[in-house]
């Protein structure tokens, strides 16, 4: 029996215990779920390698079915290109001046709300908070997904201004771009051409916390609609971001064609290569 347990079941006040219980239970599951997806990740990993189920059951002490069982069930390793256990996913409030209120944009709440149903689906517990007006944000935290630009807070800009590779910066005709310092392109949003057209670019990166202690994963689009392509590209392309970028610091565009009329993308691709930080900042 642990420590920790012991003193839960010493506790005297029934409210208290009833708490303790309740938060012990929830930290358990998370822990068991991470535990799991740890070990059918090593299994996959040792068969990726050449290893048969019939040689990691002999070198592990365990039956061969066991092992074919675990590379099977339980949740996925690529859950964790989300977070470890728990994930909070921020999204952005708005000041609607000509109202004189705080407001959220429609496209912000479904990338919120796909970002959340997609960590679950892996697993994950999942809490959901918004970015302030003021845009001040505490990103010292483990497991955050922001879905935020960096017009809107100036902790996320100082955020993206970490990225080695891919730089937000304004156009001189006034919009706002993304630029590559590797091949000198600068990425432009559709909706700022002349003539429009409903085309938008959007953001993925795994940037550093201002307290250098981990970091956090950044979606943002030059409009909405390029953080709504992100989404999609995570939902569709998970298992292949988190095999060549594990959860290592990244970062990487999507180009983004929606409808006009609903913003719903229709197709979404990578524009540039996932460039992982340690490489980039290496050379």
């Amino acid at each position: 029996m642990s420590d920790e347990l012991q003193r839960i079941m010493a506790i005297d006040d029934p409210y208290l215990l009833l708490r303790e219980v309740t938060t012990r239970l929830a930290d358990a599951q998370q822990e068991v779920t991470e535990l799991a997806r740890l070990r059918r990740r090593v299994v996959q990993d040792l068969h990726a390698q050449g290893l048969s189920y019939a040689q990691i059951a002999v070198k592990a002490g365990l039956s061969r079915g066991r092992i074919h069982q675990i590379r099977h069930t339980g949740p996925a390793p690529e859950g964790a290109f989300l977070g470890s256990g728990a994930v909070t996913v921020a999204t952005p409030l708005r000041r609607d001046d000509e109202r004189g209120r705080t407001v959220v944009a429609v496209d912000d709440v479904s990338s919120g709300k796909r970002l959340e149903d997609l960590a679950r689906s892996y697993g994950l517990a999942v809490t959901s908070e918004h970015v302030p007006v003021s845009g001040e944000i505490d990103l010292n935290r483990d497991g955050l997904v922001v879905v935020c630009g960096p017009r809107m807070s100036q902790d996320m800009w100082n955020t993206y201004a970490q990225d080695p590779v891919l730089s937000w910066e304004k156009a001189e005709d006034g919009p706002w771009t993304v630029v590559d310092r590797l091949t000198g392109t600068v990425h432009r949003s559709g909706q700022d051409g002349d003539p429009a057209r409903p085309y938008d670019i959007g953001y993925l990166g795994r940037l550093p916390r201002p307290d250098g202690n981990g970091s956090l994963l950044a979606v943002a689009g030059i409009h909405t609609q390029g953080s709504l392509g992100v989404v999609q590209l995570l939902a569709s392309e998970l298992n292949s971001l988190w095999g060549q970028v594990g959860d290592n610091r990244f970062s990487t565009l999507v180009g983004v064609d929606y409808d006009p009329e609903t913003s719903e993308p229709r197709s979404v691709e990578l524009v540039c290569p996932l460039y992982r930080h340690d490489e980039e900042t290496a050379e």
